[in-house]
């Protein structure tokens, strides 16, 4: 394993420089081969089939160099299941893997000869295999596929191609695979005895055998994927049982050349499986044969001796022209009317099939033709022809003979005008041109063709009409013109037009003609203006959403038929009263206007849904649900009720009368009453969400059908144990869950924080999975994401798992953001192999990192995504999107790409039928239509951006972001605030699977926790601020009978060191310590201020506890006098630290000190100028005393000299080592004359008084004597010691 065979075309060392290619042979390319061992599951090499340092060292000296990985026969994706143990072993280990060393020039011929095989293969993404050609060069198609994909750096795309992963997205053969998993007509399969012959000169042997479809195939056990197998048609056949041998059958063809194969089964039971199997097959007569998706270059040569074949299905193979079995074959079929040859890449149209006259359908899409051969004209029975997805830019005229045709599809060509031929196929009915270069709608070229009814124009170029005359028309009726460029429209002529489909286009006026008009969809343009005239008396459905329109068209408020209406998303002020006294209207959305109030209803009317969301109502009318004149109520049959997102404080109590109501939504209001809806008896579902409710009024006996209530966001609401009883019954009871109450003061100050949530709707399975990651590469950033794969849940698993390590070794790579980005993405698609190749799932990543590009920001953000998942950032209450939907409703440039690439677009936007994406991981049988290139943004974070919303496409379909914003911008907790949009996306009518993460963001300097250069270090507790700092009398720290403990606490490191010392302490010092302390360490930094020469992330001790039985003075505690309301357990004071950083200043830089009294400091500028301590055990701790401290006197105190020098018990000082440890600066304090000490007292610069707000002038009184009366010791010569000017602390 792993050495290097010699190859039987070219030299063993890689090929010599370019000066001497004489020196080459023909086949001078190096093969290495190897036995490989692959991955059971997923079939990819190990990492033992990389080449060795010689290879990789000739690969660097030109990016035009690299390999090839050729597979062998066998080593194909699926083996057959009944195959044993033994004989997979056996395959196993004859599996062969050759790596060529070649360059972009090396063409398939040259690697054939140096390999001795006839040609290579090409499959892609484990699905069809082709022959390649021999020009074709196998390292250039493999740099193309890679450069498609999104890599754009030749030395990556050198690396990428070298990858033995890659064989799950692009492989090549020596030999053309056999691929069993394709084989899905496979009725009964498994290894056998078989004799060849009626005679018995053939001897009995082990063989495998399968029956197909209509065909029993033999071949050996260890060839059975090469190719080498032997067809015997069994139509028309027979089957016999073989007397002579037990559990024996006698399979013979039909025909004269008749062939006969005995096999022998082990047990009765398959003996007579087998038989009763085969038997059906040999009795039925073959009519239709498929053999799409084989690979094929010609037809089975078995498929003639049927000569019953009627319909024949050869789409999705790489069929030739003139080859044996080719295309040119087919005539032979004499009864053939059905021929799909789609998505076989022909180039070039086969002229001999026109002389197939028995043909009635025929389909030749997606074969790159760009003409028709005036031959067509001959296939006079011809009444279907598909031609979508080719080069066509005209039609012969010959194909005016074909007056059988009913229906012809030229779909993505490239016509530019309606062909003429049309006028002359009279049988046809509709014109399909959809994604086509159309730019001018002709009405006139319509007006001559009275045969056709339906015009299929959608995703065209159509940006005016032309009217040539102003004749009418009355043979249209329906007219689909979606995703085009019009931006005004008049079909007023088309007086028998029904239905009209014009959305996403550029309008701002639509002029019809309603004589005969049902219905019509205009929504996503920028409409003011819809003219209908007559009144359309048929109007049954309307759709005007996504528009600018001001008011209701006068027109469809008098349209007696009308029964859906939707007009949301538009400027609307007022509902006129003719719409809501309509008898046939049952639908009605006026959700996203700007209605303040609902007229008065008079009459019943039979409405079914009202949909009045996010309007500025602030009441509803009182009679809106009473009773009638006519004893009936106004909205008897009213079943449906959306409210939400208005100004709403009550719901009329005649809501009782809605007998049929099931369910109301009426989140996001005032509403402060319970309406009464709980004795409905069909109400279902219930939200009142987000409101201000009180109490609920419960009635006796609560209705049975009751089955989701949603009370969420009533922050006054409290519910009893009996009300909570009554509700047992209900199957989804939302409230919100009371916090527990804390005694921990301690705020944890983090950059960022997140809360995740994800709800499946009612579907039985979440396909949406999420990335979150708050500690990212070495505790330096942060990684969030969020995957969707719409109906799979695997990719979007596999992505969670996979995607934040690929990241990691991209940055490792390369500092570009754009760069590492990109090829996360680019390497996630490649690594999710097989599972990718038939599924896919969009992708969104956000990286929060240090932003070494602009000093002016700490972090930076980049986000990347492919696919529907979003990103929006909240900056200043503002929402900023960062991403970019990658759909063909939304992006119409991808939309183009994909139509440029011959893809079929269906009529619901979807590429093949299967996606409405454009880009994604996976799907990569979808190349080169769906590529996994993402749109990447980067953006400086400030201290105005707030939070970080990610969602998948649920949420944001059902979800603007400035409502996503303001619904979570002021919730405390982030997993609250998650929870809060998926309930939103759910109220606003989302049944899907709904994921949102909300990332709470606090950027900002009074974060930072690490030591700078050029530092001014105080003393052990604080820092020097860069401010101007104001002298203050010294502070004295309160003692206690027993003694203090102070504990330091750094709200940015997770990991905490205590350390205890005794009430007494050795004279002696630990020289070992010093040693230890006096090593050099690197600089710690946080992540707002990251080592620019090194990754790594130091984690420093961040809390120290330290016991005396001396008061800081070093008097007895008896002899201080406490401070009354600050130190209550007599025990123990706690001192908060809120540690940050400065950047650096030298001392004598620093502006002039300044004596002033204590003054209180706010909370922005308190930056190394307050301390406080907060009293444990106690109650009333919000009230807030500062003090300001001098940075010269701490330079002059005992405590505080220790820190610019350690003194030994000699008397010499010891210069401090870069980074100062706490605790070892507490072990080694000058030593009191009673022989106890007490840990370094000076203030730090947030640090505050916590104490009652009855006490505050008092204490402040008492502190101010305290202090003046303090006896300050003087330090002996041997302390003395001038302090060097900078100091880094471990703080």
């Amino acid at each position: 394993m792993g050495e290097v065979e010699p190859g039987p075309a070219g030299p063993l060392e890689p090929p010599e420089p370019p000066e001497a290619p004489a020196s080459r042979r023909p086949g001078g390319i190096r093969v290495l081969k190897r036995n490989m061992k692959r991955n059971g599951s997923r079939n990819c090499l190990n990492r033992r089939s990389r080449f060795g340092s010689r290879e990789r060292d000739w690969l660097r000296e030109d990016v035009k160099r690299g390999c090839v990985y050729l597979y062998g026969a066998d080593s194909t994706t699926a083996t057959t299941t009944t195959t044993t143990s033994s004989s997979s072993s056996s395959s196993s280990s004859s599996s062969d893997l050759h790596l060529v060393l070649c360059t972009v020039e090396t063409p398939a011929s040259e690697i054939c000869a140096g390999e001795g095989r006839e040609s290579l293969y090409l499959q892609l993404h484990g699905d069809l295999v082709r022959r390649l050609e021999p020009t074709e060069r196998p390292l250039q198609i493999v740099y193309d596929y890679l450069s498609r994909l999104g890599f754009d750096d030749l030395v990556r795309i050198q690396e990428e191609a070298t990858n033995p992963d890659l064989g799950c997205m692009i492989r090549f053969y020596g030999e053309k695979p056999c691929h069993m998993d394709h084989l899905d007509r496979i009725l009964l399969s498994g290894i056998y005895n078989v004799r060849k012959g009626k005679t018995q000169l053939h001897k009995w042997a082990e063989r495998l055998v399968v029956l197909c479809g209509t065909c029993l195939i033999v071949s050996s056990v260890k060839d059975c994927q090469t190719g080498k197998m032997h067809i015997l048609p069994l139509v028309g056949g027979k089957i016999e049982e073989v007397k002579r041998r037990q559990y024996s059958l006698a399979f013979s063809s039909a025909g004269a050349q008749a062939q006969t194969y005995h096999v022998s089964f082990e047990t009765l039971a398959e003996y007579q499986r087998w038989q009763r199997q085969a038997s059906k097959v040999v009795s039925q007569r073959i009519s239709t044969v498929d053999l799409s998706c084989y690979s094929l270059e010609e037809v089975p040569e078995h498929l003639f001796y049927s000569q019953d074949i009627t319909y024949l299905n050869l789409r999705h193979n790489f069929m030739q022209l003139e080859r044996p079995g080719g295309l040119d074959t087919l005539y032979k079929f004499s009864q053939l009317k059905g021929l799909n040859l789609s998505h076989n890449k022909l180039g070039l149209f086969p002229i001999l099939l026109c002389e197939i006259s028995t043909l009635t359908e025929l389909n030749l899409s997606c074969n790159g033709f760009r003409d028709l051969p005036s031959q067509i004209g001959n296939l006079l029975n011809l009444q279907t022809l598909c031609l979508d997805g080719n080069f066509l830019t005209t039609l012969p005229e010959e194909l005016g003979n074909l007056q059988q045709l009913s229906s012809l599809g030229i779909s993505f060509n490239n016509f530019s005008q309606i062909p003429e031929v049309y006028e002359k196929l009279t049988m046809l009915d509709k014109v399909v041109m959809a994604g086509n270069c159309l730019e001018v709608l002709n009405l006139g070229v319509l007006n001559r063709m009275n045969h056709i009814k339906h015009v299929d124009l959608r995703m065209n170029h159509l940006k005016t009409m032309v009217i040539e005359n102003l004749e009418g028309n009355k043979h249209i009726t329906h007219v689909d013109l979606r995703d085009n460029r019009l931006t005004d429209l008049d079909l007023s002529s088309l007086c028998s037009l029904e239905q009209l489909h014009c959305e996403r286009n550029q309008l701002r006026e639509l002029t019809l003609s309603g004589f005969s008009l049902r219905t019509l969809y205009a929504s996503s343009n920028r409409l003011t203006a819809v003219n209908v005239y007559p009144v359309p008396s048929l109007l049954t459905s309307l759709d005007l959403s996504r528009n600018l329109l001001e008011c209701v068209p006068d027109w469809a408020c008098e349209a007696k038929k009308i029964e859906v209406l939707d007009v949301s998303y538009n400027l609307l002020t007022e509902v006129p009263i003719r719409i809501l006294s309509s008898l046939s209207l049952r639908k009605l959305m006026l959700g996203h206007n700007h209605v303040q109030n609902l007229p008065t209803l008079v009459e019943h009317i039979p409405l079914e849904v009202l949909d009045l969301q996010h309007n500025a109502l602030t009441r509803l009318p009182d009679t809106l649900f009473s009773k009638a004149l006519n004893k009936l109520n106004k909205l008897e049959q009213l079943e449906e009720l959306n409210l939400s997102g208005n100004k709403l404080k009550t719901i009329p109590t005649t809501i009782a009368n809605c007998k049929r109501l099931h369910t109301l939504v009426a989140h996001s209001n005032n509403i402060s009453i319970f309406p009464e809806i709980l004795q409905l008896p069909q109400i279902q579902f219930v939200d009142l969400s987000c409101n201000d409710l009180t109490e609920i009024l419960i009635p006796e006996a609560l209705p049975a059908t009751l089955q989701d209530l949603d009370l969420t966001g009533n922050t006054n609401l409290v519910l009893e144990h009996k009300t909570l009883d009554i509700f047992s019954h209900i199957t989804t009871l939302k409230i919100d869950q009371k916090p527990l109450p804390t005694t921990d003061s301690t705020v944890t100050s983090t950059f960022w924080s997140h809360g995740l949530a994800e709800m499946a709707g009612q579907r039985n399975k979440l396909c949406v999975s999420a990335l979150a990651m708050d500690n990212f590469a070495e505790g330096v950033g942060a990684v969030y994401g969020m995957f969707d794969g719409d109906r799979n849940e695997e990719l979007p698993r596999l992505l969670q798992c996979t995607m934040a390590d690929v990241l990691l070794e991209e940055v490792q790579q390369s500092t570009n953001d754009t760069v590492f980005m990109a090829n996360t993405f680019l390497v996630s698609h490649r690594k999710l192999g097989m599972a990718g190749q038939k599924l896919g799932s969009s992708a969104l990543l956000c990286y929060i990192r240090p932003d070494t590009a602009d000093p002016a920001s700490s972090f930076s953000l980049t986000v990347a995504n492919v696919g529907t998942c979003q990103a929006v950032l909240c900056r200043g209450g503002k929402p900023v999107p960062l991403s970019k939907v990658f759909s063909l409703e939304q992006d119409p440039e991808e939309a183009q790409r994909v139509k440029d690439q011959k893809a079929i677009i269906t009529e619901d936007n979807k590429v093949n039928g299967v996606t409405c994406c454009t880009r994604m991981l996976g799907c990569t049988y979808l190349y080169p239509w769906i590529l996994p290139k993402p749109h990447i943004s980067s953006t400086p974070l400030t201290i105005q951006d707030e939070l970080l919303i990610l969602g998948n496409k649920a949420l944001w379909e059902h979800l603007s972001y400035t409502e996503a914003v303001n619904a979570v911008r002021h919730v405390q907790d982030p997993l609250a605030a998650a929870k809060k949009l998926c309930t939103l996306a759910q109220s606003y009518g989302c049944q899907d699977n709904v994921g949102a993460m909300v990332v709470y963001l606090n950027i900002g300097e009074e974060g930072c926790t690490c030591e700078m250069n050029g530092l001014t270090l105080p003393g052990p507790v604080g820092f020097a601020s860069t401010t101007s700092i104001k002298d203050a009398p010294k502070p004295a720290t309160p003692s206690s009978s027993s003694g203090i403990a102070s504990e330091f606490s750094s709200e940015m490191s997770t990991s905490e060191v205590s350390s205890e010392v005794g009430s007494t302490a050795s004279d002696e010092h630990n020289a070992g310590g010093l040693d230890t302390a006096l090593l050099p360490r690197p600089e710690r930094r946080c992540s707002l201020h990251p080592t620019p020469t090194s990754g790594l992330f130091q984690r420093q001790p961040s809390c120290a506890t330290f016991s005396s039985n001396q008061s800081d003075n070093g008097l007895d505690s008896d002899d201080d006098q406490p401070v009354e309301g600050v130190i209550t357990n007599g025990s123990k004071v706690e001192v908060e630290v809120d540690i940050h950083c400065c950047r650096g200043r030298d001392l004598e830089n620093s502006p002039p000190l300044r004596e002033s009294s204590p003054t209180p400091c706010s909370e922005e500028h308190g930056r190394g100028s307050c301390f406080g301590i907060r009293r444990q055990n106690s109650v009333n701790s919000g009230i807030v005393l500062p003090v300001s401290k001098d940075r010269m006197e701490l330079q002059k105190s005992p405590s505080t000299s220790c820190l610019y020098g350690k003194k030994l018990s000699n008397g010499s000082i010891v210069p401090l080592e870069d980074s100062l440890n706490l605790i070892e600066v507490a072990t080694e304090v000058p030593k009191r004359k009673t022989g106890y000490f007490a840990a370094p007292t000076q203030m730090e610069p947030e640090d505050q008084f916590v104490v009652p707000r009855d006490l505050e002038e008092e204490v402040k009184e008492q502190m101010k004597q305290h202090q003046d009366s303090r006896l300050e010791p003087e330090p002996h010569e041997e302390d003395r010691t001038e302090p060097p000017e900078e100091f880094d602390t471990a703080l």
